[in-house]
């Protein structure tokens, strides 16, 4: 069986990726069974390089807040701002602090220096304005909606005014009060004042989208993009702090379905943009459900990889990770009985696998998931091989 899976394996490059695929895709995505090793995102780094200056990808789009990228990419494109400026406001998640998106965040910079607008590198956040301890307030969004639509539009057409909506939104720590995240009856998502807000910010984006001609002829193409995407987080913000108010069994479920919405939202309007590569945790971008145990229990739910291959079909591809070993988190040789430790053997610290030669050399039934010891990390399960069009694999995962 080994030997069929190392005539099989590929050096890790765009080539490699673009040959599992029957043609070029709108959003490539990038999984990884862990976050923040620098091992991995250097990988990430160097094949979205390759994309760029081989098959014409110009947008990079990360599991972080799609808000705050905002900065970033303002950064790589125009140079607004510092880079230690960008790293710090420009990520969430502490994503700002790895060295290899410090190292991307550069580069992509230099590369845009002296390029046209139409041949820049874009980058861009993808998840929601959201943290495992909560969700921020709407107030960014929706009042970056409500100015956008107040400089373009007839005032008269606006359902409120700018103080209407201060009034309704109050001090921004009653929305991220962290003990909302396990206590429901902290949550202000069903107050009155939330649900006025979630009638205004519905006819606000319904305005935008009325307007869009208007609006297209008026502004730039990417202000009004901007301002869509203020739409989508106001509303998805509303959508999740209203679900955090929720007190029935259902509520986690709920919530990680919701995350994953507005993720599968963001990376649709990217698709329009041009060819991107998407990096983001596994989970995120499979084609089967996601699972996880929360305190509550263990939830399931769509992840944004399905709900976007949904709509997308052929133009969304996925490329997942899987790793033998990252030691100084506890994750030791994988046993040889499993899909990691089929791959341990080869001989390459990384490579390109088709996932189809790996399923057919594990046999049918596939054997069980690695068992993860360490909670950051989640292995590989066979069963979901035929939901992979390409399977990176990084043999040993090294501190930074």
């Amino acid at each position: 069986m080994a030997t069929d899976i190392k005539d099989t394996a590929h050096a890790v490059d765009a080539a490699a990726v673009m040959g599992l695929l029957s043609s070029r895709p709108r959003l490539l995505a990038l999984g990884e069974p862990t976050h923040g090793e620098d091992t991995l995102l250097d990988l990430r780094n160097q094949l979205f390089r390759q994309l760029v200056e081989q098959e014409g990808y110009r947008t990079i789009a990360i599991e972080s807040d799609c808000v705050r990228g905002l900065l970033v990419d303002a950064y790589v494109t125009s140079g607004t701002g510092t880079l230690d400026e960008v790293m710090e406001r420009g990520f969430s998640h502490g994503w700002g602090s790895c060295a290899a998106n410090r190292a991307l965040v550069r580069w992509m910079r230099a590369h845009n220096d002296g390029r046209p607008v139409s041949d820049r590198v874009r980058f861009a956040g993808f998840d929601g304005p959201l943290e495992i301890t909560g969700a921020a307030s709407p107030r960014q969004a929706l009042t970056a909606l409500h100015g956008y639509l107040a400089a373009h539009v007839d005032a008269r057409l606006l359902p409120c005014s700018a103080s209407t909506l201060d009034r309704l939104l109050g001090a921004d720590d009653r929305w991220t009060d962290p003990a909302a995240m396990t206590d429901p009856t902290r949550s202000v998502g069903r107050s009155e004042e939330a649900s006025r807000l979630r009638l205004l910010a519905d006819e606000l984006v319904t305005l935008l989208d009325v307007r869009t001609p208007q609006l297209l002829a008026q502004t730039s193409r990417d202000d009004w993009e901007r301002a869509c995407l203020y739409g989508r987080t106001a509303t998805g913000l509303l959508r999740y702090h209203h679900g955090m108010a929720d007190t029935s069994p259902a509520r986690m479920t709920h919530l990680c379905a919701l995350r994953d919405s507005m993720m599968a939202h963001n990376l649709l309007a990217l698709s329009a943009r041009g060819p991107a590569l998407v990096h983001a945790h596994n989970s995120h971008l499979q084609r089967e459900k996601s699972s996880m145990r929360m305190w509550e229990g263990p939830v399931e739910w769509w992840s944004a990889g399905a709900l976007v291959s949904a709509r997308l079909g052929a133009e969304y591809a996925f490329v997942a990770t899987a790793l033998g070993t990252i030691r100084h988190q506890g994750v030791d040789t994988p046993p040889p009985d499993t899909a990691e430790g089929l791959l341990y053997a080869l001989p390459q610290d990384h490579c390109l696998v088709d996932p189809r030669h790996l399923a057919a050399a594990l046999g049918d039934p596939p054997p069980a998931p690695r068992v993860s010891p360490w909670f950051g990390y989640a292995s590989l399960d066979p069963a979901h091989l035929p939901g992979i069009d390409g399977l990176l694999f990084v043999k040993d995962v090294l501190r930074s």
